[in-house]
């Protein structure tokens, strides 16, 4: 059967198919999502059924951060494309080898334009195992290798139904998915957990240094939510400024007053360095999941507590920024050219660079600020010194960062420890998927766990 140039030979009561054949079995498909003559872009809503496109695309899950949204009545229109639990979903464009599994609360949501989506259908196949199977490395770049088209590669209905697929028996294919699964589960929930804490750290700045929430207060009389030696540290009232009203005392200035933009770091050519690239720049969360290592060739280089932030189209749209946290004590690491370097300047604590690079009002005015050709557009280094940002009195900088600090180290210990759960995933997948390690009396296994 083709297809054992991926794995190799399986182990007795496993075979090769297709993955079209393995959604027939149980009355699935693999089908396409809408068509653009479906469903226009003036037909999203701002709340609605949610509709999956290649950007909702992550490591195996949806990200709702930013989704399109559309009516009831257009999603029972379109009723034929909606998700079902257990479905797979693909990018006909671009990163097509990337797929997301649909969750329960997914349940429903639009495989929107764009998109392509995997139904196994209702026996022989469990849906779970598939979608890790189709994370395996070399079915990866099968997918990548078969897409048309070298500079945006293009899949369809035929390339993905033809793709090889490996049937265990349902037993060994529950418990694969178990394994796999539970570590799946972990790295999400840590991932969870560190929206939430930087979801904290975001609300205080906001509070604090946009919208001057103690401020306003007190000048009216209310309570500021601060113990009093902590409120005393903050003026009862406001004062003109080119920005506005500041509070009382506070100065507003150019970023590079208070930042330093693209500090010199001290790396070799040719030194082996922690490397980050654009592609494993998050678009939410503050730490990366993925560091590789490479010798350093050109690009730009930071060190812990630094902030970067992607300035070229559409990474800068899309929001990659990253709060280096990653590498060992005085490392230097490196990565794109297409990244501007923030380092605050004391009292500022470090994490006060990565807050601001989150602001909306720091992200609008950097893409007003982008030049160049359409679709190489970038932010100018430079001009970030017409961005003005207000700067608290050193009490206040420091407090802020005494605050902020411990959600950081949290956020921090989360995303090690997700990134070592997700190196494990990644080395046991290959290894079960193509029946390497086998998991002993599976049946016995998914009983023990009440499965």
């Amino acid at each position: 059967m083709a297809g054992e140039e991926l794995l190799g030979l399986l182990p007795p009561g496993w075979e090769y198919t297709t993955l079209g054949d393995a959604c027939a079995r149980g009355g699935g498909e693999v089908q396409t999502g809408p068509f653009g003559s479906q469903l226009h872009a003036g037909d999203y809503v701002e709340a609605g059924i949610p509709s999956i496109m290649p950007q909702n695309i992550g490591d195996n899950r949806i990200i709702e951060d930013g989704i399109a949204r559309i009516t009831l009545a257009d999603a029972r229109r379109l009723s034929r494309y909606l998700v079902r639990e257990g479905d797979i979903v693909y990018s006909r464009r671009g990163d097509v080898e990337k797929r997301a599994l649909v969750r329960e609360r997914e349940d429903g949501w639009l495989c929107g334009t764009g998109c392509l989506r995997v139904r196994l259908g209702e026996r022989d196949i469990d849906p779970t195992y598939a979608s890790f199977y189709l994370g395996h490395p070399s079915v990866r770049e099968w997918i990548a290798r078969h897409a048309h088209g070298a500079t945006m590669p293009n899949l369809n209905t035929s390339i993905l139904a033809a793709c090889p697929f490996v049937v265990p028996p349902l037993p060994e294919q529950r418990a694969i998915a178990h394994i796999l699964g539970t570590l799946d589960d972990k790295i999400e929930l840590n991932r969870r957990m560190n929206e939430t804490l930087e979801a904290m750290a975001r609300a205080l700045f906001q509070s604090w240094f946009v919208d001057f929430d103690p401020v306003r207060a007190k000048m009216d009389g209310r309570d500021p939510g601060l113990p009093p030696h902590l409120a005393d540290l903050f003026p009862d009232r406001l004062e003109d400024s080119e920005l506005g009203e500041i509070p009382a005392g506070w100065r507003a200035g150019p970023l590079p007053d208070l930042f330093d933009v693209n500090p010199t770091r001290a790396l070799r050519k040719g030194v082996e360095a922690p490397y980050l690239d654009m592609a494993n720049m998050p678009t939410r969360g503050h730490s990366p999941d993925d560091v590789l290592h490479r010798a350093f060739g050109s690009g730009m280089r930071f060190m812990n507590g630094d902030t970067l932030v992607a300035r070229i189209t559409p990474c800068m749209e899309n929001g990659k920024t990253a709060f280096v946290d990653f590498l060992e004590a005085g490392q230097v690491g490196w990565g794109s050219t297409e990244y501007i370097v923030l380092r605050p300047k004391p009292p500022l604590p470090d994490e006060f660079a990565y807050c601001l690079a989150r602001a909306t009002e720091f992200r609008d005015f950097a893409i007003q600020s982008m030049t160049g050709s359409s679709g190489r557009q970038r932010v100018p280094a430079e001009s970030l010194s017409h961005f003005r940002v207000v700067a608290a009195p050193t009490p206040i900088a420091e407090l802020f960062g005494r605050l902020i600090k411990p959600l950081f180290t949290r956020a921090s210990a989360a995303a090690r420890e997700a990134r070592t759960l997700a190196a494990l995933r990644d080395a046991l997948l290959p290894r079960l998927i193509s029946g390497d390690l086998r998991v002993k009396d599976a049946e016995l296994f998914l009983k023990e766990r009440g499965l």
